[in-house]
Protein backbone atom coordinates (compact mmCIF):
# COMPACT_ATOMS: atom_id res chain seq x y z
CA UNK A 1 0.00 0.00 0.00
CA UNK A 2 2.78 2.37 0.94
CA UNK A 3 4.54 1.53 -2.33
CA UNK A 4 1.44 2.43 -4.37
CA UNK A 5 1.03 5.67 -2.44
CA UNK A 6 4.66 6.56 -3.09
CA UNK A 7 4.30 5.80 -6.80
CA UNK A 8 1.15 7.91 -7.00
CA UNK A 9 2.88 10.78 -5.22
CA UNK A 10 5.87 10.55 -7.57
CA UNK A 11 3.57 10.50 -10.60
CA UNK A 12 1.69 13.53 -9.26
CA UNK A 13 4.90 15.44 -8.72
CA UNK A 14 6.08 14.59 -12.24
CA UNK A 15 2.79 15.85 -13.67
CA UNK A 16 3.07 19.07 -11.67
CA UNK A 17 6.65 19.54 -12.84
CA UNK A 18 5.61 18.98 -16.45
CA UNK A 19 2.73 21.47 -16.18
CA UNK A 20 5.00 24.05 -14.54
CA UNK A 21 7.64 23.59 -17.23
CA UNK A 22 5.01 23.84 -19.98
CA UNK A 23 3.65 27.03 -18.42
CA UNK A 24 7.12 28.58 -18.18
CA UNK A 25 7.90 27.72 -21.83
CA UNK A 26 4.60 29.13 -23.10
CA UNK A 27 4.87 32.32 -21.05
CA UNK A 28 8.57 32.95 -21.74
CA UNK A 29 7.89 34.31 -25.23
CA UNK A 30 10.54 35.05 -27.86
CA UNK A 31 13.85 36.28 -26.50
CA UNK A 32 14.37 38.43 -29.60
CA UNK A 33 12.55 39.43 -32.75
CA UNK A 34 12.74 36.80 -35.52
CA UNK A 35 15.41 37.71 -38.04
CA UNK A 36 17.13 40.24 -35.78
CA UNK A 37 20.07 37.94 -35.10
CA UNK A 38 20.66 36.16 -38.41
CA UNK A 39 18.74 33.55 -40.38
CA UNK A 40 15.59 32.01 -38.95
CA UNK A 41 15.01 28.32 -39.58
CA UNK A 42 11.26 28.03 -40.07
CA UNK A 43 9.05 24.95 -40.17
CA UNK A 44 6.02 25.75 -42.33
CA UNK A 45 2.92 23.59 -41.99
CA UNK A 46 1.02 23.33 -45.27
CA UNK A 47 -2.52 22.00 -45.32
CA UNK A 48 -4.49 21.07 -48.38
CA UNK A 49 -6.28 23.47 -50.72
CA UNK A 50 -6.82 26.95 -49.27
CA UNK A 51 -4.51 26.44 -46.29
CA UNK A 52 -1.50 25.93 -48.56
CA UNK A 53 -2.46 28.88 -50.77
CA UNK A 54 -2.73 31.19 -47.75
CA UNK A 55 0.50 30.04 -46.10
CA UNK A 56 2.45 30.50 -49.35
CA UNK A 57 1.08 34.03 -49.73
CA UNK A 58 2.32 34.70 -46.22
CA UNK A 59 5.71 33.17 -46.99
CA UNK A 60 5.97 35.41 -50.05
CA UNK A 61 5.88 38.47 -47.80
CA UNK A 62 8.71 37.27 -45.55
CA UNK A 63 12.31 38.29 -46.11
CA UNK A 64 15.19 36.04 -47.13
CA UNK A 65 16.20 35.89 -43.46
CA UNK A 66 13.60 33.14 -43.00
CA UNK A 67 15.78 30.32 -44.26
CA UNK A 68 16.05 27.39 -44.45
CA UNK A 69 12.35 26.70 -44.91
CA UNK A 70 11.13 23.23 -43.99
CA UNK A 71 7.66 22.58 -45.36
CA UNK A 72 5.59 19.80 -43.81
CA UNK A 73 2.67 18.33 -45.73
CA UNK A 74 0.33 15.43 -45.13
CA UNK A 75 1.42 12.19 -46.74
CA UNK A 76 -1.78 12.07 -48.82
CA UNK A 77 -1.45 15.65 -50.11
CA UNK A 78 0.26 15.72 -53.51
CA UNK A 79 -1.12 19.05 -54.66
CA UNK A 80 0.54 21.05 -51.88
CA UNK A 81 3.98 19.70 -52.80
CA UNK A 82 3.54 20.96 -56.38
CA UNK A 83 2.44 24.39 -55.12
CA UNK A 84 5.45 24.62 -52.80
CA UNK A 85 7.91 23.65 -55.53
CA UNK A 86 6.42 26.24 -57.90
CA UNK A 87 6.54 28.87 -55.16
CA UNK A 88 10.20 28.19 -54.35
CA UNK A 89 11.05 28.13 -58.06
CA UNK A 90 9.55 31.59 -58.46
CA UNK A 91 11.55 32.85 -55.46
CA UNK A 92 14.73 31.54 -57.04
CA UNK A 93 13.93 33.23 -60.34
CA UNK A 94 13.36 36.53 -58.53
CA UNK A 95 16.85 36.31 -57.04
CA UNK A 96 15.98 35.07 -53.55
CA UNK A 97 17.91 32.16 -52.11
CA UNK A 98 15.84 28.99 -52.34
CA UNK A 99 16.92 26.75 -49.48
CA UNK A 100 14.02 24.49 -48.58
CA UNK A 101 12.93 20.93 -47.92
CA UNK A 102 9.60 19.12 -47.97
CA UNK A 103 8.74 16.57 -45.29
CA UNK A 104 5.69 14.38 -44.86
CA UNK A 105 3.75 13.15 -41.86
CA UNK A 106 0.33 11.44 -41.61
CA UNK A 107 -2.75 13.63 -41.35
CA UNK A 108 -4.07 14.15 -37.84
CA UNK A 109 -7.62 13.97 -39.13
CA UNK A 110 -9.13 13.32 -42.53
CA UNK A 111 -12.30 15.10 -43.64
CA UNK A 112 -15.39 13.45 -42.06
CA UNK A 113 -13.18 11.20 -39.91
CA UNK A 114 -14.78 10.24 -36.59
CA UNK A 115 -13.51 11.92 -33.43
CA UNK A 116 -12.61 8.60 -31.80
CA UNK A 117 -10.36 7.51 -34.63
CA UNK A 118 -8.97 11.06 -34.85
CA UNK A 119 -7.33 10.57 -31.45
CA UNK A 120 -5.41 7.56 -32.74
CA UNK A 121 -4.39 9.24 -36.00
CA UNK A 122 -3.24 12.35 -34.10
CA UNK A 123 -1.10 10.22 -31.78
CA UNK A 124 0.41 8.53 -34.83
CA UNK A 125 1.15 11.92 -36.37
CA UNK A 126 2.72 13.06 -33.09
CA UNK A 127 4.92 9.96 -32.98
CA UNK A 128 6.37 10.89 -36.38
CA UNK A 129 6.44 14.64 -35.67
CA UNK A 130 8.71 14.28 -32.65
CA UNK A 131 11.80 12.89 -34.45
CA UNK A 132 11.25 15.30 -37.35
CA UNK A 133 11.12 18.42 -35.16
CA UNK A 134 13.91 17.21 -32.88
CA UNK A 135 16.11 16.64 -35.94
CA UNK A 136 15.34 19.95 -37.69
CA UNK A 137 15.24 22.02 -34.48
CA UNK A 138 13.55 25.01 -36.15
CA UNK A 139 13.59 28.47 -34.65
CA UNK A 140 9.94 28.96 -35.56
CA UNK A 141 6.86 26.94 -36.46
CA UNK A 142 4.47 28.80 -38.77
CA UNK A 143 0.97 27.43 -39.36
CA UNK A 144 -2.53 28.53 -40.30
CA UNK A 145 -4.98 25.88 -39.25
CA UNK A 146 -4.55 22.42 -40.80
CA UNK A 147 -4.88 19.62 -38.26
CA UNK A 148 -1.35 18.52 -39.07
CA UNK A 149 -0.02 21.59 -37.25
CA UNK A 150 -1.17 20.43 -33.79
CA UNK A 151 1.30 17.53 -33.33
CA UNK A 152 4.09 19.61 -34.89
CA UNK A 153 3.46 22.48 -32.48
CA UNK A 154 3.33 19.98 -29.60
CA UNK A 155 6.73 18.66 -30.67
CA UNK A 156 8.05 22.24 -30.83
CA UNK A 157 6.80 22.88 -27.31
CA UNK A 158 8.49 19.71 -26.13
CA UNK A 159 11.84 21.02 -27.40
CA UNK A 160 11.47 23.86 -24.93
CA UNK A 161 10.14 21.70 -22.11
CA UNK A 162 13.18 19.42 -22.20
CA UNK A 163 15.47 22.44 -22.40
CA UNK A 164 16.87 21.99 -25.91
CA UNK A 165 15.66 25.29 -27.37
CA UNK A 166 12.74 27.68 -27.34
CA UNK A 167 10.72 27.31 -30.55
CA UNK A 168 8.56 30.29 -31.51
CA UNK A 169 5.02 29.17 -32.34
CA UNK A 170 3.28 31.51 -34.79
CA UNK A 171 -0.33 30.81 -35.71
CA UNK A 172 -2.26 32.73 -38.37
CA UNK A 173 -5.96 31.88 -38.36
CA UNK A 174 -7.40 31.24 -41.79
CA UNK A 175 -9.17 34.10 -43.54
CA UNK A 176 -12.36 32.05 -43.73
CA UNK A 177 -12.71 32.04 -39.92
CA UNK A 178 -14.81 35.12 -39.20
CA UNK A 179 -16.73 34.48 -35.98
CA UNK A 180 -15.07 31.46 -34.34
CA UNK A 181 -11.66 29.83 -34.33
CA UNK A 182 -10.96 26.57 -36.09
CA UNK A 183 -10.39 23.47 -33.97
CA UNK A 184 -6.62 23.84 -34.43
CA UNK A 185 -6.84 27.50 -33.50
CA UNK A 186 -8.85 26.72 -30.37
CA UNK A 187 -6.22 24.20 -29.26
CA UNK A 188 -3.23 26.42 -30.02
CA UNK A 189 -4.66 29.79 -28.88
CA UNK A 190 -3.34 29.45 -25.29
CA UNK A 191 -0.03 27.94 -26.46
CA UNK A 192 1.10 30.07 -29.41
CA UNK A 193 3.63 32.87 -28.89
CA UNK A 194 2.00 34.95 -31.62
CA UNK A 195 -1.62 34.33 -32.63
CA UNK A 196 -2.94 36.35 -35.56
CA UNK A 197 -6.55 36.72 -36.65
CA UNK A 198 -7.79 38.45 -39.79
CA UNK A 199 -11.17 39.71 -38.63
CA UNK A 200 -11.84 42.25 -35.87
CA UNK A 201 -14.78 40.15 -34.65
CA UNK A 202 -12.32 37.40 -33.69
CA UNK A 203 -10.04 39.90 -31.98
CA UNK A 204 -12.98 40.99 -29.82
CA UNK A 205 -13.73 37.41 -28.79
CA UNK A 206 -10.11 36.37 -28.26
CA UNK A 207 -8.28 39.29 -26.60
CA UNK A 208 -4.85 37.63 -26.64
CA UNK A 209 -4.89 37.47 -30.44
CA UNK A 210 -3.30 40.04 -32.76
CA UNK A 211 -5.42 41.74 -35.43
CA UNK A 212 -3.57 43.36 -38.31
CA UNK A 213 -6.32 43.18 -40.91
CA UNK A 214 -6.10 40.85 -43.86
CA UNK A 215 -2.53 39.55 -44.10
CA UNK A 216 -2.91 36.74 -46.67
Amino acid sequence: MALLAGAALAAGLMCLLFVFRLYSVVKSGPQQQPGSAGPVSVLVVAGSGGHTTEILRLMGSLSAAYSPRHYVVADTDRMSEDKICNFEKSRKQSGSESQFSICRIPRSREVHQSWCSSVLSTLRALRLSLPLVFTLRPDMVLCNGPGTCVPLCAAGLLLGIVGIKKVLLVYVESLCRVETLSLSGTILYPLADLFFVQWSSLRDRYPQSIFLGRIV
